[in-house]
């Protein structure tokens, strides 16, 4: 049981970052903009975060750097898209080297004198803290309750936008202007302006997902390459998850599993006996699982002939004159 419930706490650890990068894509897409620069939004507050996390030792100032540095990034998506008409494809992977590259300049700058390491202080603040009677429940509070506070901070996110977007006017003008940007100008909405304003909404969320990875999973310690491909996996993860951030939660509790399947197959296997195959199996077919299921969502959505919960504009940049 020990084994399972370790198994289920590291794969809630590992989904968050994918739980904020879906969100924040699924908040993009909604108003029509297929931005498939998240990687490169999520390097970016990965060290806008990390940066401020290091020289100031606060947590909150770290988080709003970050989702300052996921909006700066989303900013120049924005304009290259919603005001000069870009490609969104073509703009959306520009971004995604634009902050790769963006990231390695700065952290390479960063570790000139060593590589920084967060301080003592800053590691107590990110470390795991079980909630007060609800942590003492057994199995429950060490799968549920028993997390770092930016666990708790993504599932949040995720609520907020999921009932945003489903019970409130702001929230249904967003989807109005994804699903027919025409209609929705015919009806007095700012076209232009929902777009703006939830590009730079969904890039802020992106941010703070890249500044859990820097300071959460690099224990402490910067590494350029902190990322490595999860911005990827939550833009398949917004179809798996139907474009909603509630869905979200679960699926990026499923992709974080299989993420953090390679490191505990081989619990699994000194464990239980029919799965003692497991051990055999080379670690870099674990490593690759998380991609391979990714392809395979892209694969079987684009091959079902059911509809779509994608919004019908995302991906096709609006043009009012042409109304």
């Amino acid at each position: 049981m020990n084994t399972i419930v370790n198994f289920m706490f590291a794969a809630i650890k590992a989904g968050t970052p994918l739980l904020f990068g879906t969100t924040g894509e699924i908040v993009t897409q909604k108003s029509g903009n297929m931005n498939l620069g998240v990687e490169g939004l999520m390097y970016m507050g990965a060290f806008g975060g990390f940066f401020i996390a290091y020289k100031t030792d606060n947590l909150f100032l770290a988080m709003i750097s970050a989702a300052l540095f996921g909006m700066l990034g989303a900013l120049i998506y924005s304009f290259l898209v919603i005001t000069l008409k870009a490609n969104q494809n073509v703009t959306g992977l520009a971004l995604t080297t634009f902050g790769t590259g963006f990231a390695s300049f700065f952290g390479e700058m960063l570790i000139e004198g060593g590589s920084p390491k967060l301080s003592q202080k800053m590691t107590e603040l990110l470390s795991e803290k079980p909630i007060p009677v609800l942590g003492e429940i057994p199995f429950i509070g060490k799968i549920l309750f028993s997390h770092n506070i930016l666990v708790y901070l993504a599932i949040v996110i995720a609520l907020i936008v999921w009932a945003y977007m489903r019970f409130t006017r702001p929230g249904m003008k967003l989807k109005a202007v994804g699903e027919n940007p025409a209609a929705a100008d015919a009806m007095g909405i700012n076209v232009d302006i929902t777009k703006y304003v939830h590009t730079l909404i969904g890039g802020a969320i992106c941010g703070m997902g890249g500044a859990y990875i820097s300071l959460i999973n690099g224990n402490g310690i910067w590494n350029n390459g902190c990322v490595n491909g999860q911005g990827w996996i939550s833009v398949a993860l917004v179809i798996f998850a139907s474009w909603s951030s509630a869905k979200a939660i679960f699926g990026s509790l499923i992709f974080g599993a299989f993420t953090v399947f390679q490191v505990r197959a081989n619990d699994f296997a000194s464990e239980f006996a029919f799965l003692s195959f497991l051990s055999k199996i080379p670690n870099a077919i674990y490593v690759m699982l998380p991609f391979v299921i990714t392809a395979g969502v892209l694969i079987v959505s684009s091959m079902r002939s059911g509809g779509s919960d994608q919004p019908a504009s995302c991906g096709t940049n609006y043009y009012r004159e042409e109304r």
